[in-house]
């Protein structure tokens, strides 16, 4: 393997660099699944985590969806929220000074409908100190473009990434979020990171819908709604692998289905720098740390003695077999 002989637990070291910036470790919560961590530090310490990433933000407050929003499906789970949030008054005021009182990482998620609302979100914070890194959940419908949603058009995404990166200090890394639900994802990493993006996020959850058979009637109220949980964690690990293999120097921030440190693992060997934790804490809230101590124990019984060994490691032509 990667170091000869046996290693402890303890002996790993954890940490990893993103972007440019150096977290403690590389597991991250994941946007939406925990707004923005008060929910979780009743649980354990936020600032134990690599960085804490936000609900996505929008400009103005918002409501939401109409209700059903959740559904179980075999293997995952259908959420359709309609990203219901303070905007970005109410995430500067409150949510995001508790995470610096906390000592937390802030990793804050944004979105928009329009070219202008991404541009003016990257202003506000960028005039904010305190942020890690801004995360560009570019998975929304384009109001300025027949509704067809900015990650599934690789010159629309570039255009979201271009504007945000402008508007937002270089010392704070610009993520792109991308949805699987394309042909050709490696097309699209490569625009937004042509576009000026420092490292991507993979994935958002996938399109789905789920049908009652009693009422005849789609579950959700908002008919269509975002598969997530184990049973896409499959098609992440292909998309990490790809855009790896294809990108090798990006940064890589994998997400979809992580339940467990061999999971984690997983992404890592693929090619990610890091991993997010997301649809399980619905139930196991302290999951994020339970994941983050077996990922340990998983790089130190296969030799590694630092996670970054372990990135893009399953890429290597002598990984045993």
């Amino acid at each position: 393997m990667s170091v000869p002989g046996p290693v402890l637990p303890s002996e790993v070291d954890l940490t990893t660099s993103l972007a440019g910036v150096s977290l403690p470790n590389p597991v991250l919560t994941a946007s939406g699944c925990a707004a923005a961590g008060r929910e979780l530090d009743q649980f354990f310490d936020v600032a134990d985590l690599g960085a804490v990433v936000t609900k996505s933000i929008m400009l103005d407050p918002r409501s939401g969806r109409p209700t059903p929003r959740m559904a179980e499906t075999p293997s995952g789970m259908l959420n359709s929220i309609g990203l219901q949030g303070p905007g970005i008054d109410g995430f500067l005021a409150s949510d995001l000074p508790w995470l610096l009182r906390r000592r937390a990482r802030p990793v804050v998620s944004i979105a928009g409908s329009t070219l202008g609302e991404y541009a003016e979100l990257a202003r506000r914070l960028g005039n904010t100190p305190g942020v890690t890194a801004v995360e560009v959940n570019i998975s929304c419908p384009n109001l300025e473009n027949r509704g067809l949603v900015f990650a599934c058009d690789r010159h629309q995404a570039a255009r979201v990434i271009s504007a945000v990166r402008r508007d937002t200090p270089r010392g704070v890394p610009v993520l792109a979020k991308l949805s699987p639900d394309v042909t050709n994802i490696v097309d699209i990493a490569e625009s937004v990171v042509d576009a000026g993006a420092d490292g991507l996020v993979m994935i958002n959850t996938l399109l789905g819908i789920s049908i009652d058979p009693e009422t005849m009637r789609p579950v959700l109220g908002g008919v269509t709604g975002g598969l997530s949980g184990p049973a896409i964690r499959p098609v992440a690990v292909r998309c990490v692998w790809q855009v790896h293999q294809a990108m090798p120097d990006v940064p890589i921030v994998g997400v979809g289905g992580i339940r467990t440190g061999a999971d984690a693992l997983e992404f890592m060997l693929a090619g990610a720098s890091a991993v997010q934790v997301g649809t399980v804490i619905f139930n196991d809230p302290s999951a994020p740390t339970r994941v983050l101590e077996e990922l340990r124990v998983e790089l130190a019984a296969r030799s590694f003695k630092a996670a970054r060994e372990a990135v893009g490691f399953a890429h290597r032509g002598d990984v045993p077999r």
